[in-house]
């Protein structure tokens, strides 16, 4: 299993933040510093950290604050940069040389047609997961419910909401910090959904019992505690690892998903699932032998691997 740093991630966040206000201190007029001033200062910084592209990432920093297109900071470099954007680039910058992933840094992660609030309470949300949503959306369905199993950030159901045709949408997460956020982009995009979105606590589908779903969607976690050395340092350190780990096998929170669906799904209702590349055969092999489900297939993500595992509820028991 992964071990705890000597540094916990809410320190680190505090650090950069108490840095960043003492940098702050040292400008005298933060208002006349222009965008190119800022790009350049946060590449000169990042350039001292691990795992950063220092002049991606001064412009992604600086565009993801201002909520504009990543190509704005290059077009705009004379435009003044005024005092809560520096506060904020800086502690970002001071937070990236740290290792911690740039979507945490600035608290907002691009998914779909959304702009998400991250934290390390929820796994960062991929554009692979997208094509999820887009396998969903392919079914054109009208009414009823989705239900997004693991719901992190609330990206999925979000997405669901704003672009599907159902009913209700409902999100479930075991991880309660993980509702909290969910909720908070709720409230906080409120307005752009055509569909009714809540937030359920409880693991895999024991929140929505007695309730029949159109269509039931996840990514859940699929990495077994052996394959956490491997990952990715900025993904074993800070993401949460109730996301990221799933037993032994890897399966324990895709094998109770399969069981459980089948009772929730309404008669050509769709199953959906996000799985690793290394054991989707057998997660539709699971499906398969589950025996109330048809049209098993796997699915190929935008980078050629089989990453999607879908599944409709036949009509009998």
């Amino acid at each position: 299993m992964p071990t705890a740093r000597n540094e916990s991630r809410r320190q680190v966040t505090d650090r950069a933040l108490t840095e960043s206000a003492l940098d702050a201190e040292m400008v005298a007029d933060p208002e006349q510093i222009s965008i190119g001033d800022l790009l350049r200062e946060l590449e000169s910084s990042l350039g001292a950290g691990i795992d950063v592209e220092p002049a991606r990432d001064a412009r992604e920093i600086v565009a993801t604050i201002l909520d504009v297109a990543r190509h704005w900071p290059a077009a705009h470099l004379h435009a003044p940069a005024d005092a809560a954007l520096v506060s904020a680039a800086r502690a970002a910058a001071a937070a990236r040389r740290r290792g911690m992933p740039l979507q945490y840094a600035v608290r907002r992660a691009a998914f779909r047609h959304l702009t998400l609030e991250v934290d390390d309470r929820v796994l960062i949300p991929r554009p692979e997961t997208e094509g999820l949503v887009d396998i969903v959306l392919a079914q054109d369905l009208t009414g009823g419910i989705a239900i997004d199993v693991g719901t992190g950030s609330g990206a999925i159901a979000l997405s669901l909401a704003q672009e599907g045709r159902f009913d209700r949408v409902i999100g479930t997460d075991v991880s309660t910090d993980a509702i909290a956020v969910a909720s908070y982009n709720a409230r906080r995009l409120a307005g752009g959904f055509s569909t009714s979105v809540e937030f359920r606590p409880g693991a895999d589908l024991s929140p929505v019992r007695g309730l029949r779903a159109r269509a039931i969607v996840s990514n859940p976690p699929y990495i077994s505690w052996a394959e956490a050395a491997a990952l990715p340092r900025n993904v074993r350190d800070w993401e949460p690892p109730v996301a990221l780990y799933s037993g032994a096998s890897g399966l324990n929170a895709t094998a109770a998903l399969v069981r459980q669906a089948a009772d929730i799904l309404e008669p050509s209702g769709i199953l959906a699932l996000e799985v690793d590349m290394r054991r989707a055969e057998r997660v539709a092999a699971m499906l398969i032998a589950e025996g109330r489900f048809t049209n098993v297939n796997v699915t190929r993500d935008v980078f050629g691997r089989e990453r999607y595992v879908t599944a409709l509820r036949g009509t009998g028991d």
